[in-house]
């Protein structure tokens, strides 16, 4: 006779997710290392009365808000790997709904992350519960569907027995290379309390083994011919590098073949800066060197990117005569893209069974092309020494001359987060990234209000490391409540904040599509009723201070400098602030290298727009379609 164990759904949810583990490559760690929650009526006295049960097998972080949890989730999945992330716990209503947009970004970038919202009653013995929609065409809709389309696995677990197969399929889910995101468990509140006679061997530790599949003979062969014959191959690496762990497979293979290799924002860093393969960032933020090569090249090789419309500058960068693409990639969806050669695969499995073959026929690619890249890219680096240089100290910098004096202070050790506005662009272009995991932008869904909570997830996860958040005014705006959890739990990140009085990234591209910067600049309003006035006295130093962080201001480039060293230092969770002026044609960074589409007011009376629409309709021109 099967023995069983009488908890409720909430206390064996806990217990089992206190039991799973993946292994990878022979290392094995817990899959769920703690629950991040906010309580309310809805989770209250289910999972949150099982977390106090469970206190010394589940650990527990106290959380601001919704949305903010999830991403101190994801951020701790990216640091780990995506082999050990965090679940999430809400209320019903407001608490479950705050989830959807850090569900969506879990989604789009492939990590995942455990949701656990509250849901009404499965028994309906109250009919409208408080915060509870209703529709009236279908009693079973909650607001929590609203989670289904950017959840890769959704479950409502209505009875106690159902959990079993749900509980198995989330982790299934989470632990999948290819289908990880978002996994969302429903959990009405009724059902979170109501107890069962679980099977013991339910809470028995599972470990989910996180496959490294290699690739089809056929597959390979037809890779490695495309190579072969190949004058000008640039490969372009996308995050599924990281996700791999995959970036000494691909420097091998880049030094084997004298590949060279461009990265997209997730990729960035898979090759340190300095290595001779590496040529920066590619696409609309990429590098002149790396997008000029992308321009000419008869052979893409993409490892583990889904190809953006930042990544193809709109497929307008890929348009060299006769261009093919070869895609390795373990997702089938993105191995297909653009009409390119399959190689489904691991990144790290991959790499190496195409360096084993083309060292096998000592194929190189010509001299003359590593000579040609390897100067561009010198040339390059004078350019950003130029943007990170600031002759003056005693003046207020740029922000390119803020990232130089970061650039200045970091070591290999160093994290550095960011996620939307002007600072994505110019970090991608500029960046000297140092480690494989140095550089943490989040740009699958570009998220303003990612970046503090996720540095706090990244702390957890590498407690040694300095965690840098990079941090604009408007992201700030958008969610500093994290930095209370930060102060209570010790946690020493570090938030470079950078005022610029507004939404400085879609104010200039406001203003090259013919919108004037409308509606993107933090100040008064002035007589003619636009936002043209004087900048708003906000003081975001003061309010960061307010919120228990030690706020170090920084008026000039030497000021900037003491600061960041002395933020580097400290052991409690520490902001700089800076004002930053202005870029000029000396300091400020490069300008886009590549097109991006955004389509243009096709009429207008307004000159700024009629003139942005003749350069759009050029511009377009030039798109090309892969078949």
């Amino acid at each position: 006779m099967t023995s069983t164990t009488r908890l409720t759904v909430a206390q064996a949810l806990v217990r089992f997710l206190a039991a799973q583990y993946t292994e990878r490559d022979g290392i094995r760690q817990r899959l769920i290392g703690a629950t991040w929650g906010i309580f309310g009526h809805g989770n209250v006295a289910g999972i949150g009365q099982a977390l106090v049960e469970y206190a010394d097998d589940m650990p527990y972080h106290q959380g601001r808000n919704e949305q903010a949890m999830v991403h101190a989730a994801v951020g701790y999945a990216r640091q780990s790997n995506r082999l050990s992330t965090h679940a999430v716990t809400t209320s019903i209503g407001p608490g479950a709904t705050n989830l959807v947009t850090g569900a969506a970004l879990a989604t789009v970038n492939h990590l995942p992350v455990l949701l656990l919202p509250g849901d009404t009653f499965a028994t309906r013995p109250a009919d409208p519960v408080l915060q509870q929609l209703e529709v009236p065409y279908a009693g079973d809709v909650s607001v929590n569907d609203c989670l289904r389309p950017v959840s890769r696995y959704f479950d409502r677990v209505t009875r106690p027995e159902a959990l079993i197969p749900a509980a198995l399929q989330a982790m299934r889910v989470l632990t999948d290379p290819v289908e990880t995101g978002a996994v969302t468990l429903a959990l009405p509140q009724d059902v979170q309390a109501e107890a069962y006679d679980w099977p013991e061997e339910f809470f028995a530790e599972r470990t989910w083994t996180v496959r490294r599949p290699g690739a089809d003979p056929t597959e390979l062969a037809e890779a490695v011919r495309a190579i072969r014959v190949a004058r000008r191959p640039l490969l372009v690496a996308g995050g599924g590098v990281h996700h791999s762990r995959a970036e000494e497979a691909l420097a091998e293979f880049a030094e084997a073949t004298r590949i060279p290799v461009a990265s997209t924002q997730a990729g960035k860093g898979s090759l340190r800066w300095d290595h001779p393969q590496d040529v920066g960032g590619v696409g609309h933020t990429g590098t002149a060197t790396a997008d000029e090569l992308a321009r000419t090249a008869d052979l893409v090789i993409g490892v583990g990117t889904r190809y953006t419309d930042f990544t193809t500058a709109s497929h307008t960068l890929f348009t060299g005569d006769g261009v093919r693409f070869l895609n390795l990639n373990i997702a089938p969806f993105d191995g297909h893209k653009l009409s390119g050669l399959p190689l489904i695969a691991d990144a790290r499995s991959g790499l190496q069974e195409l360096t084993e073959a083309l060292l096998m026929h000592e194929h190189r690619v010509p001299p003359a092309y590593v000579s040609e890249y390897t100067e561009d890219k010198e040339r390059w680096e004078y350019r950003v020494d130029a943007a990170f240089e600031a002759e003056d100290p005693d003046i207020r910098p740029t922000q390119p001359q803020v990232l130089g004096a970061l650039d200045e202070l970091v070591d290999e050790s160093d994290i550095v987060l960011n996620a939307a506005g002007s600072l994505p662009g110019d970090l991608h272009k500029l960046w000297r990234t140092r480690s494989r995991d140095q550089y943490h932008l989040e740009y699958g869904y570009s998220c303003m209000g990612y970046e503090i909570p996720a540095a706090i997830g990244v702390r957890l996860a590498a407690p040694d490391r300095p965690v840098w958040a990079l941090v604009g005014d408007g992201t700030y705006l958008m969610m500093p409540t994290e930095i209370v959890t930060a102060v209570q739990e010790g946690i020493a990140i570090k938030v470079l904040l950078i005022q610029n009085h507004g939404y400085a990234s879609i104010g200039g591209l406001s203003e090259s599509v013919g919108g004037e910067r409308f509606g993107t600049a933090y100040r008064y309003r002035s007589e003619d009723g636009q936002y043209t006035g004087a900048p708003l006295p906000v003081d975001l130093a003061a309010n960061a201070a307010s919120l228990g962080m030690r706020v170090l201001r920084a008026k000039t480039v030497r000021d900037l400098r003491a600061a960041l060293a002395e933020a580097r230092a400290a052991d409690t969770p520490t902001c700089v602030y800076v004002e930053t002026k202005t870029a000029d044609t000396v300091s400020g960074a490069p300008p886009a290298q590549a097109w991006w589409d955004v389509p243009v007011a096709e009429t207008a009376t307004r000159s700024s727009a009629v003139k942005a629409r003749e350069l759009y309709e050029r511009h377009v021109s030039t798109r090309r379609r892969h078949l």
